[in-house]
């Protein structure tokens, strides 16, 4: 317990004589999101990416190379992230409930800042819209004015891509002209440009702002500035080499991307269910469109950050990874590394005036009590109990401004995911199961090393977890196959390995 206190007092030094080194004002806050963003980015050390204004950022800020979702879908992702507190506690996996009614009225981390006098505002995706945050973006609990969406975005999903023949359709694929669209424009551009109007006014305010902009691409459909393709010529697209299912993979954790599949141009192609393949030729033109779309965001996002002042601490994340054909999937809605890994950049006013990477592991579910600490808006977030009933502001992740300060602990043995599924099969609904209609969870620990995954009996009921009902597991070696191939579980000779990881798995994200 003496030690246990003694580096809370440390770690709390740290986070005050940063504090005051960062700024005497109050920093504001600019807390941009990215809808599907893996670390396809230059500065992720992505070859292939073309994204100069957000690895400017990155050359000024801290940047967490080993950062993870608690799920691999965008409500159940941003509500953890948002109240810092995982998808159990928030018992929210699907697009269906609002954690304020169903569960607990929790803070949010904007509701934080609006609390302690700031003026917060949401433009575009940032909570998943919705009956998941009340059809409201949680207005007016963490918002000082009403969130503003794009008006262009209810053509999202209409049939507005050309296809070959000049007919339109829903498509997948669909690069455009951005003066032939309706009202002229896109849902993203008008984001950016209510951002900018916002920061016109704000700027220079003696009240500080919390400003959360979430950018709708490389969300499906890729929908986006048809001049952006020539940043990518086709020929130059490479393919995966790991893009078949692995033989071992058990069969409750295969990603069947059903929403793909549905998009019109898509089903032209009569790719078989579930595992298909997708021919090389459809591929290359999913990660072609796929990186265009980062790559007009990345310009939005340059434009964004030349109106922000000297005075604001930023924060960039995706809110989960995607699926590029590795393994034969395509899409979130996995365990794997592609869906559960993100960009994470904190920029830090007077302290990151040059690129400084973390390696440590860390979850999003950390960034609600990071950004307390650096702001010190209030005193730091206390761990929330095990009994998960209060509803007093807490946080079930880590502060990472100790980390940032360079101290030397080792931070987190291990980062934690989940993935639910309707039955041991592949199905329709696998991708997107409603609660009722979930009966397995796979749950998924990743070290330093490896990926340890059970696939376990889920009662959605009762919400709980039958351990000795097991549907699938997976091991993966990280320092030989760091790009999850070979599933070694049940192998003999990895006996007491995996019957460690199993225990570690089982005890939690509370014991590492």
């Amino acid at each position: 317990m003496e030690n246990k206190i003694l580096k809370w007092m440390v770690d709390y030094f740290c986070v005050s004589v940063f504090v005051e080194i960062c700024s005497v004002a109050q920093n504001n806050v600019l807390f941009i999101i990215v809808d599907d963003l893996k670390p396809a980015i230059g500065s992720f050390k992505d070859k292939l990416a073309v994204t100069p204004n957000i690895d400017k950022l990155a050359s000024k800020s801290f940047v967490f190379e080993n950062a993870f979702v608690q799920q691999a879908l965008c409500a159940p992702s941003r509500n953890s992230l948002l109240t810092s507190r995982r998808p159990d506690s928030l018992r929210l996996y699907d697009f269906h409930s609002y954690w304020r009614t169903t569960v607990g009225n929790y803070t949010t981390l904007p509701q934080h800042f609006k609390e302690n006098g700031y003026h917060t505002h949401s433009i575009g995706k940032v909570f998943h819209p919705g009956i998941t945050s009340n059809f409201s973006d949680d207005f007016p609990y963490s918002w000082s004015q009403r969130p503003f969406h794009p008006k262009s975005e209810i053509y999202k999903n209409a049939k507005l891509c050309q296809n070959e023949d000049g007919s339109l359709g829903a498509n997948l694929i669909c690069p455009v002209i951005v003066n032939f669209q309706p009202f002229g424009t896109l849902p993203d551009i008008e984001s950016l440009h209510e951002a900018l109007h916002f920061l016109k006014k704000k700027n220079n305010k003696t009240i500080p702002y919390f400003l959360a902009v979430g950018f709708q691409k490389p969300h499906i459909p890729f929908k986006f500035p048809r001049e952006y393709l020539d940043l990518y010529p086709l020929e130059n697209i490479p393919l995966p080499q790991n893009r078949w299912r692995p033989a071992t993979l058990p069969e409750v954790a295969w990603n069947p991307w059903v929403d793909i599949r549905t998009r019109d141009d898509m089903k032209d192609l009569n790719i078989p269910f579930p595992y298909g393949p997708i021919s090389d030729d459809a591929l290359k033109k999913i990660i072609q469109c796929y990186y265009a779309s980062t790559s007009y965001i990345d310009y939005l996002i340059g434009q964004l950050l030349e109106a922000v002042d000297n005075n604001t601490i930023i924060v960039f994340v995706g809110d989960h990874g995607w699926s590029l054909g590795e393994h034969g999937e395509l899409a979130k809605y996995s365990n794997f590394e592609e869906a559960t890994r993100v960009p994470l950049l904190i920029h830090v006013p007077n302290l990151t005036k040059n690129k400084k990477k973390i390696t440590k592991l860390v979850e999003l579910v950390d960034i609600f009590p990071t950004l307390v600490d650096l702001t010190q808006i209030s005193k730091p977030l206390s761990l929330c109990p095990v009994d998960n009933e209060s509803t007093a502001l807490c946080s079930e992740g880590r502060s990472l401004a100790s980390a940032m300060w360079g101290n030397a602990s080792k931070g987190k043995s291990a980062v934690f995911s989940q993935y639910p599924r309707p039955g041991p099969y592949p199905e329709l609904n696998s991708d997107k199961p409603i609660l009722k209609n979930i009966s397995i969870m796979g749950y998924s620990m990743t070290t330093r090393r490896y990926r340890y995954t059970e696939w376990v009996g889920f009662n959605t009921s009762t919400f709980n977890i039958s351990w000795n009902k097991c549907y699938g597991k997976e091991l993966y070696d990280h320092s030989i196959d760091p790009g999850e191939n070979m599933n070694l579980a049940g192998r003999p000779e990895l006996h007491e390995i995996q019957k460690n990881l199993r225990k570690k798995l089982i005890l939690g994200w509370r014991h590492v």
